[in-house]
């Protein structure tokens, strides 16, 4: 088993190592918010629902890294390069038509999405501002998305890291410097405030596209690209695997929006109860997500190795990968719950100077304990069930984990409006339920994957 643990740990340390720069770049961008004026909690609540927009948005095109990189390991399995250059052209392709559409519809989407989403004129004007500006990144955001998959089905998880890297760098230094200003020797920059921070997220994105594009040309030029004849790009959306492509994408655009319903959900919830909650939840998600970052390094070794498997047509060595895999997923697990419990107050503070909203995150930190366990099993399943190609699956467990989510919340405000109803505590206690919906969906997950498994297998 050395060379199993060997190949995980190589696809994953690099994923891990690049995906721990992705929770420091919410935090930059809430903690630039808290700081800009008096009022932190409509800055961070404006940075939270502008995300939360790009969230809908993008999560409908996850298909472009989720079903490349599946279709991809496969097809590397198989030795087929050929097929490898036709699925990131297709994906490629798809990926440009998809940035232009939605810049094309941004005013509609923008006024279609607040006619749901309910949070207070200030945070609301935040929010469009953020939006109107990062809108122009979709290029670059939903490219990086196709290369990112294909680099991980071709068992390459060096590639992502750099670009990964390049992205979260750049957001983080520009975000600071577009917002905040700067003064160095003779020269000084003002800044500008608040939509410095969704400028600083476009000029990071397509920083990291130029980096993906360089290294494909360099590492895949001459040993995948090359085996791709003039007469497949007119072939590209024809035939049998662009069939299986649409396929399986319709599963996973299912899948999506069942993710977009929970976290939209959240979020949406949690602005009811005013910006102070608004601004804990979202804080909350970001420290409740933190594990996610570790543990996707090994689902993405659990993908990568999967596909390459089942292509290869080796059963034994897809049942290896599993296995280790979900070994190393579950020590991340514990390793996070002990900093949860032991860092979680200092985290808080890194979060925000506001005293208000760190004095209400408090109160939410032993969610932070149950999290991990059920969260690391299913982003671990997500990978292997990926790597196997079987999205209707995958589509099926977030449909039952919507249902987790939405009866946990309906019945648990049920109860306390009959319990609580006048209480001055009742928007607490709400969002413990809140906490305890978003928990049951982690955990419907989990149990769904495991009992299937052996079917797909």
């Amino acid at each position: 088993m050395k060379t199993i643990n060997k190949d995980i740990l190589k696809l994953a340390v690099p994923s891990i190592l690049a995906n721990i720069t992705v929770p420091l770049v919410g935090m930059v961008d809430i903690a630039v918010a808290g700081h800009l004026d008096t009022s932190a909690a409509t800055m961070i609540g404006g940075i939270a629902i502008g995300s939360m927009l790009f969230d809908l948005l993008y999560w409908n095109f996850g298909f472009l890294r989720i079903g490349t990189g599946g279709l991809a390991a496969q097809a590397f399995g198989r030795e087929d390069r050929r097929e490898c250059a036709r699925i990131l052209a297709r994906a490629l392709g798809i990926a440009l038509a998809s940035a232009l559409v939605l810049i094309l519809i941004q005013w509609v989407f923008i006024k279609a999405a607040f006619l749901v989403v309910d949070c207070t004129p200030e945070v609301r004007e935040l929010a469009s501002r953020y939006f109107f500006i990062r809108i122009w990144a979709a290029p670059a955001t939903l490219g990086l998305m196709a290369l990112k998959g294909w680099f991980i089905g071709m068992q390459d998880s060096v590639s992502p890291m750099i670009t990964d890297l390049t992205v979260n760098g750049m957001n983080v230094v520009m975000s600071i410097i577009l917002a905040l200003g700067f003064s160095l020797g003779g020269l000084h920059y003002d800044g500008l405030g608040f939509s410095g921070v969704a400028a600083g997220t476009v000029v990071a994105q397509y920083s990291g596209l130029a980096v993906a594009l360089a290294l494909l040309l360099v590492k895949y030029r001459r040993n995948t690209l090359v085996h791709m004849e003039r007469r497949d790009f007119s072939t590209l959306f024809k035939g049998g695997e662009t069939r299986r492509f649409f396929v399986m994408n319709a599963d996973l655009f299912v899948r999506s929006l069942c993710f977009i319903a929970i976290y939209i959900g959240f979020t949406i919830i949690s602005a009811r109860y005013g910006d102070v909650l608004l601004a804990v939840s979202s804080i909350m998600m970001k420290l409740l997500m933190i594990f996610s970052y570790f543990t996707d390094g090994f689902a993405y070794a659990g993908e990568a190795l999967t596909g390459r498997y089942i292509g290869a047509g080796d059963k034994p060595m897809v049942r290896a990968a599993v296995k280790w895999t979900f070994i190393w997923s579950m020590g991340i697990a514990l390793i996070f719950m002990a900093i949860y419990h032991f860092a979680g107050v200092s985290m808080l503070k890194l979060m925000t100077s506001d005293a208000d909203v760190v004095t209400a995150s408090g109160e939410y930190l032993p969610w932070l304990l149950l999290m991990p366990i059920a969260g690391c099993a299913a982003f671990t399943w997500d990978g292997i069930y990926i790597g196997a190609t079987a999205s209707r699956q995958m589509r099926d467990s977030m449909l039952w984990a919507v249902a987790a989510f939405a009866g946990i919340w309906f019945v648990g405000i049920w109860v306390l409006d009959g319990l609580a109803g006048a209480s001055p505590s009742y928007d607490s206690l709400a969002m413990h339920i809140l906490m305890a919906a978003y928990f049951a969906h982690l955990l419907a997950r989990t149990v769904y994957l495991t009992v299937g498994y052996r079917k797909i297998m």
